[in-house]
């Protein structure tokens, strides 16, 4: 009895530290998480074999080879990047492979934490404990999901595209640099690129209704325009820069590169979990063709217009609408990316923050049970439980059944399951009648101060019930 006490005590005590220091509690468990991983993939001896093919690039840039004929490691990766990503990547060749590899994993465990931080800054939670706390904590959940686990193992720059593209769509869009960050992710990847698209859009859509509002033709410029023009104006940097620098490369890269898609690995492949892979395994064919194409340009202009519509409806109408229109977007891009591979789907992160921030904006049951699931889907590594390794130099993946072709398609299937729900919120929220308020942060003529009119915002209660 004495001996139960003690340990009630010794219980309530330890409680008791965590609530009073919240985020030193956070940051030990967050350290107890990260260690724990980093044993368990030294364990594994992970290879790290997309870290080597950059330090390869890095060597050619540096060394004056050809970029785009080099094969590194192994299994002879071709490099697949822009010639920008290659001088990113030449502090790499001065460092022995040990210390890459120890660099590149701290680096990617602090990113890690970055983007948990700026998805929070994005969706504006937490609200009832210190925010520090809250992004250890699921920063120490998060390095387990599927996505970051083999982003790591293979010394992947996900988490900085993913990083650099939230640090820009979570500040203000009137920032002297707001798009800088999305442009250098586009020109170290191309695939953020769709995110300039969608501000563009965004920006033609707000300047039409500005001018439609204040018959100021001022008035079109907008501060989304201006986000969308720096992003553009960074990518354009970077390629000039690879063009003054490795003028070769860039040519061929721009030229023939950029229209070879299935350079990055076999199309069909389970780790693939685009659109164009799930049609692969469907057809059973390693070329779906046309029919790949015409469904990616489709599911990219449903895509973007319910991120654009999601933005359009604003905070007022739609709780957190800038988040649900950033992953929007990004959930577009990942499903017709020719290629994504698994571990491109760090963008879960931030997803299924949204939605246990909307979970707990409603405490409904269909919202927590949707969160679970989104979560489940990506930390149960269940698409590599089907048959995915070539025999005889068959892919097993063209050879699926309907189970099989479930599982190694979950990721496209959260994705579009996740542009059903965005739209349907957007929607409902485009519904609601809410005067127009001329933005903050337009132009600055008088013409645009002038107009502005006041609107009272829709009530709390309409949009937690929704």
């Amino acid at each position: 009895m004495v001996q139960q006490t003690a340990a009630g005590r010794t219980s309530a005590t330890a409680w008791s530290y965590v609530v009073r220091r919240p985020t030193f509690a956070a940051a030990l468990l967050c350290l107890v998480s990260f260690a724990a991983f980093w044993s368990a993939q030294r364990a594994t001896d992970v290879s790290m074999i997309d870290l080597m093919v950059y330090r390869a690039e890095g060597w050619a840039a540096r060394s004056g080879q050809d970029l785009y004929l080099l094969r590194a490691t192994h299994a002879d990766l071709p490099a697949t990047y822009p010639p920008f990503a290659a001088l990113l990547f030449m502090p790499l060749t001065l460092l022995d492979i040990d210390d890459m590899r120890t660099t590149a994993t701290l680096l990617n465990l602090g990113l890690l934490i970055a983007l948990v931080h700026l998805a929070l800054r994005l969706t504006g939670r937490p609200l009832r404990i210190p925010r520090p706390a809250a992004v250890l904590v699921l920063a120490a959940l998060a390095v387990w999901c599927e996505p970051v686990w083999t982003t790591l193992r293979y010394g992947q720059v996900n988490l900085l595209l993913a990083a650099l593209v939230v640090w820009d769509l979570s500040r203000r869009p009137d920032h002297r640099w707001a798009g800088v960050g999305t442009g250098i992710a586009a020109g170290i990847k191309l695939t953020p690129a769709l995110f300039a698209v969608f501000l563009a859009l965004c920006g033609i859509v707000e300047g039409w209704r500005r001018l439609r509002h204040t018959g100021v033709v001022t008035d079109v410029w907008n501060p989304r325009l201006r986000q969308a023009t720096m992003a553009t104006g960074a990518f354009l940097a970077t390629a000039l820069l690879s063009a003054v620098v490795l003028p070769r490369d860039s040519h061929r890269f721009w030229s023939e590169v950029l229209f070879t898609s299935d350079r990055a690995g076999d199309i069909e492949g389970t780790a693939n979990q685009s659109l164009r892979g799930v049609l692969a395994r469907l057809l059973h064919t390693p070329d779906p063709g046309t029919l790949a194409s015409v469904l990616a340009v489709a599911v990219a202009a449903a895509g973007l217009a319910v991120a654009v519509a999601a933005f359009l409806a604003g905070p007022r109408r739609l709780a957190h609408a800038p988040a649900w229109a950033a992953l929007a977007c990004a959930a577009t891009a990942l499903l017709v990316s020719p290629v994504t591979w698994s571990h491109h789907w760090v963008w879960c992160v931030p997803l299924v923050l949204l939605l246990g921030t909307e979970a707990l904006h409603r405490t409904s049951v269909r919202w927590w049970t949707g969160t679970c699931l989104a979560a489940l889907i990506f930390c149960t590594y269940a698409l590599w439980l089907v048959p995915h390794k070539a025999v005889g130099g068959v892919r097993p993946e063209l050879h699926q059944g309907f189970g099989e072709m479930l599982l190694s398609g979950l990721y496209p299937l959260a994705g579009a399951a996740f542009l059903v729900l965005a739209a349907t919120r957007a929607v409902r929220a485009l519904r609601r009648p809410v005067p127009y308020e001329l933005p903050r942060g337009g132009s600055g003529s008088a013409g645009g101060g002038a107009a502005r009119q006041s609107a009272a915002p829709a009530p709390r209660q309409a949009v937690a019930k929704e």
